[in-house]
């Protein structure tokens, strides 16, 4: 078992992705406590991890992300359950609002920063000290489409989902030298609520190009969650360790045999970087 004796926090582990990481932490021997913020999928979850997964612990609590107070007391209630934390797994996200950028709810638009930033930067403040003094932790971002390209339209998430990875970048520079690991997982388009909300929202919202390539996951598939879960363990286990400050796609990366390449991932693979006319082959940008 590749976790075995390692305790997680996984929040938005009520659903989707965030509930298949916990089943395979789970099934690698850890324990772990989950949140989100509805009460009724979050208390089925647990009943259906602690009944199928008997001989570890599981837990979970309320929790909404963007909350100081409230992810504090979600972060000493699971040192509380398990005594102890090594990896911490930032999965609650949104989509925001959707249609053009000057139009949508002004409100909606700050909600999404809320919850997909700093629901990622107040876990992460409430257990690096946890980390520090144990020498040691794993901190893991659930990333998405909108860190790498533009999303017309979903301009919210987009934004937030690009400042999360420069934070995880940032963060993996701050507590390198604490052996705390901090990295980024884009996982692929996945068939989850995301996608029931852009087929909802319509085509004049979403434009018709994001709008058909909903239709088409919904209809066709799409990657399984459970590579996005696989690429969790991978990242929280001792395999990985050094490994950090990168994004790292679940679909497209060689990431089973990353730490074969230790070495030449101390540069700006896998990182979002600035590309300048040399880069592509011209001569007129630059000194």
């Amino acid at each position: 078992m590749k976790l075995r004796n390692l305790n997680a926090l996984i929040t938005g582990g009520s659903q989707g992705l965030g509930k298949v990481i916990a089943e395979f932490f789970l099934r690698e021997g850890a324990n772990v406590v989950i949140c989100s913020r509805g009460e009724k999928e979050l208390l089925v979850t647990h009943g259906d991890l602690a009944k199928n997964f008997p001989t570890q612990k599981v837990s979970a609590k309320m929790c909404d992300v963007s909350n100081e107070s409230q992810v504090n007391e979600l972060v000493a209630f699971a040192l509380g359950e398990l005594g102890s934390l090594q990896v911490l797994v930032l999965n609650a996200g949104i989509y925001g609002p959707m249609g053009a950028t000057e139009s949508v709810s002004l409100d909606e638009w700050r909600r999404a920063m809320d919850i997909n930033l700093y629901g990622v930067l107040l876990p992460s403040r409430a257990l690096i000290p946890h980390f520090k003094k144990a020498g040691r932790g794993k901190i893991i971002v659930l990333s998405g489409g909108g860190a790498t390209n533009p999303l017309p339209n979903i301009s919210a998430y987009a934004a937030s989902k690009a400042a999360v990875i420069r934070l995880m970048e940032t963060l993996a520079e701050e507590l390198k030298s604490f052996h705390v690991d901090v990295n980024a997982i884009a996982p692929g388009a996945l068939k989850t609520r995301f996608v029931e909300q852009v087929l909802a929202a319509g085509a004049d919202k979403v434009g018709t190009a994001f709008f058909e390539k909903n239709k088409k996951w919904s209809e066709d598939g799409a990657v399984p969650l459970e590579l996005g879960a696989s690429v969790a363990v991978y990242l929280a286990c001792a395999e990985s360790d050094g490994i950090s400050g990168k994004l790292i796609s679940a679909q497209w990366d060689p990431w089973e045999k990353l730490h074969e390449f230790k070495g030449d991932l101390e540069g700006d693979i896998y990182t979002l970087r600035r590309i300048v006319p040399k880069d592509r082959g011209k001569t007129w940008g630059g000194k």
